[in-house]
């Protein structure tokens, strides 16, 4: 007689177990919103069971959450339970820094409260930002070596720099001399609590912020006097002690790189606003060489180490000279072999005054303040030449590439620059094993599936996911109005290796708005497709006719600078309307008086694209003016794309149009904000109809009503003008 199964009672525990745990976070849930003012979300309370279920499992978890849901109470609330109730930390990453107060000033704050006294005890919270975020009071108060060719008062700022200018609460620019900033900060220093830029205001340049703070390499470390005062230090030891950390995706990018002790022990790790994880990680795992790198590592070699640089003052001169010459672009085959051997004649001197560089056995002196900033600069030095100079072979996984730009002098400079091919080892490796994560955004599906989001952060794609075009074309490309080929989707894992493949699963709890009846999305498929110029006759004549009859109210969303700045020139010749142009003032000001004033439109780039959340009549109608795949010569994406292509998919689905899609989902998504918006999403690029990558493409858009029929959105328009 077979005996019973001994895991039936067990299992029976856990599923009565999950069952209260989803009853208990429904419950708190309630009384956070409540303490919000808010009411029931039904899309809210899906996702924070969702989560809650992910950490009692392991298993990770993808949410969709239309604008409206509530995400961030969606996850903190089940989070913070988690934390209290296990002693298990969580890391909450966001990519923007309005979002990342709205977290740590209003939601946590909410949400620690209201649940408060039905958890064991009050959960604790602390932030944590890299290094250089953070005042420097040895070196504020003049006892860390300059790092500056000058002093602070005889260096002349370039008229137009780089740098930002510093923004008071209102938005508007503070005109002060860099001296003028500097005597602001350190008066600052001398009362703030935590030390963090972000607290000072109005801000200051980064040249000016440079004067106050180091990096992580530059730190003395435990030999500083002032250790018992460190900002930065003190930031880590509350979040060593903390139950919830909130952070951001460029300290995940330094972490994914494999730096050890970025961020303190945690077992959970939430990223709001996942789609743009990769692209922060490949951004921090970037690096670049140039004659100015070289010249300013040397020069603190000379001035603090006491050591002759001519070594790599020859190889630095030799590099610039072989570089200078090239043209712009990516080395598809490698660096070219002379470029190579010079890149390892910098490797090879640096790797030599490194060794000059290092710090007597036993020594602990603070004096050497000045020795250890040289090092850190030649050891960044060294380890990107290193990284440049490898055998083209064994240095596949990277992209090399050639650009120019002006310095802060503004002098053209030549940068070599190295970048990973693929980043989703480094976070499947160094974010997620061992961990429970949860990524949440308002666009994670693309084409309707989950599958490019989970791969591009190294989770295997699902065994049952659907198909999301027609067959692989093959290892040719699609150029515009070719078939698309099917995105790649990863076999299921068998085999001895398959426990190793991370469980994972998408849910997309949808968004409280009616996007069918509250916007229209409007193709003008009657229009040429867009070409070389910024802009047609016929596109000016179609933007003139409907941003009239929307009377102004309008977000135009360009692909390029020039773009924007020929169709607003044009629009304030043509409409008796405001048109303001990005770059012309500071965005948040622009975006206030976009937000304040129905009539007026706002033209811009791709940083309007996410991030603005302007509800009501002052938004009606959001301008695309092309379908926006990355440039031709956009380095890393191409290598991306020809990769894919080299191994049998389709380059052009798997990259260039996943990256249209997750932009054409966030400009799109700027027109619905609250349940009582309505208004017009203009594509003014036919190939999104005519295309056959076009149905893809509009899948990953909202939902709205699509016409191409110009006379019903012009109607459509003019009475939503006619009703204010």
């Amino acid at each position: 007689m077979p005996e019973p199964e001994p895991s039936s009672s067990a299992d029976a525990d856990d599923d009565a177990r999950a069952v209260h745990a989803l009853a208990e976070v429904d419950e708190l849930l309630d009384l956070a919103v409540g303490a919000l003012g808010g009411g029931r979300r039904d899309g809210q309370h899906t996702m924070a069971q969702a989560v809650a279920d992910a950490l009692r499992t392991g298993e990770h978890l993808l949410v969709q959450a239309g604008t409206g849901t509530g995400k961030s109470l969606g996850y903190l609330v089940p989070a913070v339970r988690h934390a209290v109730q296990t002693d298990e930390r969580v890391v909450v990453s966001t990519a923007t820094l309005a979002l990342q107060r709205q977290v740590l000033t209003r939601d946590l704050p909410l949400v620690t409260t209201a649940l408060g006294s039905r958890l064991p005890r009050q959960a604790q919270v602390a932030l944590l930002k890299g290094w250089h975020n953070y005042l420097c009071v040895h070196k504020v108060a003049g006892g860390y070596p300059s790092d500056e060719q000058g002093t602070l008062f005889d260096v002349p700022e370039r008229p137009g720099a780089a740098d930002h200018p510093p923004v008071a609460e209102d938005g508007e620019n503070v005109r002060e001399s860099l001296g003028e900033q500097v005597l602001r900060v350190r008066e600052w220093a001398d009362g703030t609590p935590t030390g963090d830029r972000d607290d000072l205001v109005p801000g200051v340049s980064d040249r000016a912020w440079r004067q106050v703070s180091v990096t992580s390499m530059e730190c003395l470390g435990g030999v500083c006097p002032l250790l018992a005062e460190c900002f930065p230090e003190a930031a880590r030891a509350r979040s060593r002690e903390a139950d919830v950390v909130v952070t951001n995706h460029a300290m995940l990018g330094i972490a994914a790189s494999g730096s050890p002790g970025v961020l303190p022990e945690h077992q959970v790790l939430v990223v709001d606003e996942a789609h743009e994880l990769a692209d922060r990680v490949t951004a921090q795992a970037t690096a670049e060489l140039s004659l100015p790198t070289i010249e300013q590592a040397a020069r603190l070699a000379r001035r603090h180490g006491g050591v002759p640089t001519t070594d790599l003052d020859t190889a630095g001169q030799h590099l610039a000279s072989v570089i200078v010459p090239l043209p712009e672009g990516r080395f598809p085959r490698g660096l070219p072999d002379d470029v190579r051997l010079a890149v390892a004649a910098v490797r090879d001197a640096s790797r030599t005054l490194l060794t000059a560089l290092k710090p007597e056995a036993g020594s602990r002196d603070a004096g050497d303040g000045g020795r250890k900033m040289a090092a850190s600069a030649m050891l960044a030095l060294f380890e990107v030449a290193e990284r440049m100079a490898a055998d083209p072979e064994q240095n596949a996984s990277t992209v090399l590439w050639c650009a120019r730009g002006e310095d802060r002098r503004g002098l053209t400079t030549t940068r070599l620059h190295a970048a990973p091919l693929a980043v989703a080892g480094l976070v499947r490796t160094h974010l997620l094993t061992g961990r429970t994560a949860v990524l949440t955004s308002a666009t994670l599906t693309l084409g309707g599936s989950f599958d490019p989001a989970a791969r591009a952060v190294g989770l295997a794609a699902r065994p049952d996911a659907a198909p999301v075009g027609p067959p692989v074309l093959g290892a040719r490309a699609a150029a515009d109005g070719d078939t698309p080929g099917q995105l790649p989707v990863a076999a299921p894992a068998t085999g001895a290796g398959a426990e190793q493949v991370p469980r994972w699963r998408g849910l997309d709890v949808g968004s409280p708005f009616d996007y069918r009846r509250q916007g229209i999305c409007y193709v003008a498929r009657r229009l040429p497709p867009p070409g070389r110029e910024p802009a047609t006759d016929a596109q000016l004549d179609e933007i003139a006719t409907l941003v009239e009859a929307a009377g102004g109210r309008t977000l135009g969303l360009f692909t390029s600078r020039r773009a924007a700045t020929v169709a607003a020139e044009a629009m304030r010749e043509r409409l008796d309307v405001p048109v303001l142009l990005q770059g012309e003032d500071q965005l948040p000001t622009l975006v206030a008086r976009f937000a304040a004033d129905e009539p007026t439109c706002l033209f811009g780039t791709l940083s309007l694209w996410q991030g603005v959340d302007v509800p009501g009549p002052a938004c009606r109608l959001v301008l695309i003016d092309r379908i926006p795949f990355p440039r031709p010569d956009d380095p890393v994406r191409s290598a991306r794309a020809d990769a894919v292509a080299a191994a049998g998919g389709n380059g052009f689905m798997s990259v260039s149009a996943t990256h249209a899609a997750l932009l054409l989902a966030q400009g799109a998504g700027r027109l619905v904000r609250s349940g009582a918006d309505q208004g017009v999403v203009a594509v003014l690029d036919p190939r999104l109809a005519t295309a056959r990558y076009g149905e893809y493409l509009q899948r990953s858009m909202p939902p709205f009503w699509r016409t191409t029929d110009r006379d019903v959105v012009v109607a459509a328009l003019r009475r939503l003008a006619g009703s204010h």
